[in-house]
């Protein structure tokens, strides 16, 4: 298990069975440092039990956004009931690491397999992470993400896009 998912994992663990929060590790890998947007998704059985994540760093490192964001995605996804203590043995985590968001023109600057997509307007945003089972147009990408955010597909939008590194 990569030593960003063990982070994921061990963060949940502690804080849904003790209630508390780890501290990063002391010897940070070269992944654990940069400042970077992450998300942590969870699943149980191979479906959706969780994911909660930031597009741009906002603590100070890799690690200290994995813990803050797996302690959301367990306890604060509002799809779904905080994780119980009897579901931890079923659950799979990962982790991805995001590049930061560039303003692209249109959607033939996307690609749903390749590229995340940041749907804005106004002060409403939506994202959709990269490479995700079951959508697989730039327009489904984007009609997802814009739904996130209550963006009616009417409405012209700004668009984002940004890569992330999967960890499993």
């Amino acid at each position: 298990m990569h030593s960003l998912v063990k982070l994921a994992k061990d963060t949940v663990e502690k804080y849904i069975i003790k209630g508390e929060i780890i501290s990063p590790p002391a010897e940070l890998t070269p992944e654990m440092c940069n400042k970077a947007g992450v998300f942590v998704s969870i699943k149980k059985r191979g479906e959706l039990r969780g994911c909660i994540g930031t597009y741009s760093s906002t603590t100070d490192n890799v690690a200290s956004e994995i813990i803050q964001n797996a302690i959301s995605a367990a306890t604060q996804d509002p799809r779904f009931s905080p994780v119980a203590p009897s579901e931890l043995k079923e659950l799979e985590y990962s982790v991805d690491v995001l590049s930061s968001p560039e303003k692209v023109e249109g959607p033939e600057a996307l690609d749903p397999k390749r590229y995340g997509v940041i749907v804005k307007k106004g002060n409403r945003r939506g994202l959709l992470l990269p490479d995700l089972e079951g959508v697989n147009t730039v327009k489904e990408q984007i009609r997802i993400a814009a739904l996130k955010a209550g963006i009616s597909p009417e409405e012209d939008v700004e668009l984002y896009r940004f890569e992330v590194k999967r960890y499993k």
